[in-house]
């Protein structure tokens, strides 16, 4: 045993020696890259880190080839090692420099780590890299500057850290770059126009960081893009009308920036392959596009906190797979004499989560057919309206709801004993109305209850016994 443990400190400080001559000098002619190098190299990245699990590399023995350790992948002839996977275990320390002696790595995932410090420089001495995954770190300091070395890459996902600085020129040499994730950073800056020669992109996200400037029209020249999330920026102007032009597009996100100018009616006919349509909290004036309603794959449909106007466009009922749609605080209204039964057709959409009219001006009473809407609705938000009547018994047939908000509207009437069969309710808003008489005993049913506003109505009585005894 003392002999083993003394050759492992031997391989160790022979490697030290190897590594300092190979940080001052790259291109050291006396140094050969070879499995031994590769197996040292990850022996002292292991040395510098902690794991959760503390056992999770167990098998990295010294005395054993890393082409047999766990999360380690070597070539084909078991010559170097081409991967390294050490997602989701939870690694605290930094990224080590000596990374850069594996030079025949195609693969790096580090994501769902708590890596710190750096991204080393050293990293773009691997020229064979195809993948290099570190997102949800917590990596800070500036993108390599001549990452464009790594000529190979086809995935950067640096998601989910603490880089800052701006999006560095190089990343737009990477020719055959498929994905570039950089959301949830504190990069800053404008994004280089010449993303667009980036051919083989099909996902860029550089949401949640706080980008400032237009948005480049050169990004339509990503012919094969599918996913472009630019959301929660700092960015400014219009959205160039060549972006909506890009028919691969699946997903268009540009919520929580500054940018304003109508929305083209015909966005849903240019843009036929879409599923997640994301335009809230801007400045967009004009009308709801009716062609997103043609869309029969669509997903999500979001235009919150806008400017909007006009009524909502027929052709809800074309929507099957329709989750989310949220046109929340615009200034949209109800067509004449018609109230909410815009929403009739959306019985037709089961997979239905998310509804949000609310913040508008649609008038009318809540019809009967609200409790024929999806068993899948979770969120229910109608209020700041101008709605009247009184809230249907039939609303409590939609037992997947944790949420019903209704304030801010003109509902009169008792509160219906059916929302106590609502047994999932997390938060029921029904202040600031015209609602009378008792608070219903079946209230107190609603064992997930953590939220409920009922002031500012013409209710009498006490609190139920059942309802107080609920709620602790």
């Amino acid at each position: 045993m003392a002999s083993i443990i003394h050759l492992s400190i031997l391989h160790i400080l022979i490697f030290f020696v190897f590594c300092s001559c190979f940080l001052h000098n790259t291109y050291v002619a006396s140094v050969t890259l070879n499995l031994d190098t590769d197996k040292q190299t990850l022996i002292y990245m292991k040395s510098q880190t902690i794991t959760q699990p503390p056992d999770a590399l167990a098998t990295w023995d010294p005395n054993s080839s890393p082409c047999n350790w766990t999360r380690v992948s070597c070539d084909d002839r078991g010559q170097r090692v081409v991967g390294v996977d050490l997602s989701g275990l939870l690694i605290s320390g930094p990224v080590s420099p000596y990374i850069g002696n594996l030079s025949f790595l195609t693969t790096l995932q580090l994501q769902d780590n708590r890596f710190q410090g750096m991204i080393p420089e050293t990293i773009t001495n691997l020229l064979r890299l195809r993948v290099l995954n570190i997102s949800f770190n917590s990596i800070e300091g500036a993108i390599p500057r001549n990452i464009s070395r790594c000529i190979e890459l086809q995935v950067v996902d640096f998601m989910q850290n603490e880089l800052s600085g701006s999006i560095p020129e190089d990343l737009t040499l990477l020719v055959n770059l498929q994905t570039l994730n950089l959301a949830g950073n504190h990069l800053s800056g404008l994004i280089p126009p010449s993303i667009g020669n980036l051919s083989s992109l099909l996902t860029l996200r550089l949401g949640t960081n706080t980008l400032s400037g237009a948005i480049p029209g050169d990004l339509s020249r990503l012919v094969n893009l599918k996913n472009l999330d630019l959301t929660i920026n700092n960015l400014t102007g219009i959205v160039p009308p060549s972006i909506y032009n890009m028919s691969s597009l699946e997903w268009l996100a540009v919520a929580s920036n500054d940018l304003s100018g109508d929305i083209p009616y015909n966005v849903g006919d240019t843009l036929p392959n879409l599923l997640n349509f994301n335009f809230c909290i801007n400045k967009f004036t004009g009308t709801i596009p009716g062609s997103l309603h043609n869309r029969t794959n669509i997903r999500f449909i979001r235009f919150a906190h806008n400017r909007l106007h006009g009524t909502v466009p027929p052709g809800l009922g074309n929507l099957p797979e329709l989750e989310m749609y949220n046109i929340g605080y615009n200034y949209i209204v109800s067509s004449r004499g018609e109230g909410l039964n815009f929403l009739y057709p959306l019985v037709n959409s089961t997979k239905l989560d998310f509804l949000a009219i609310d913040g508008n001006g649609f008038d009318g009473v809540i019809p009967d057919f609200i409790g024929n809407l999806s068993q899948n609705l979770r969120m229910l938000y109608m209020g700041s309206n101008q709605i009247s009547g009184s809230i249907p018994p039939s609303i409590g047939q939609l037992q997947g709801l944790a949420l019903l908000n209704i304030s801010f509207n003109s509902i009169s009437g008792e509160i219906p004993s059916e929302l106590g069969q609502l047994e999932g309710l997390q938060e029921l808003i029904l202040s600031e109305n015209n609602l009378t008489s008792n608070i219903p005993n079946s209230l107190g049913n609603l064992q997930k209850l953590a939220q409920i506003d009922l002031s500012s109505n013409e209710l009498e009585g006490s609190i139920p016994n059942s309802f107080s005894a609920s709620k602790g």
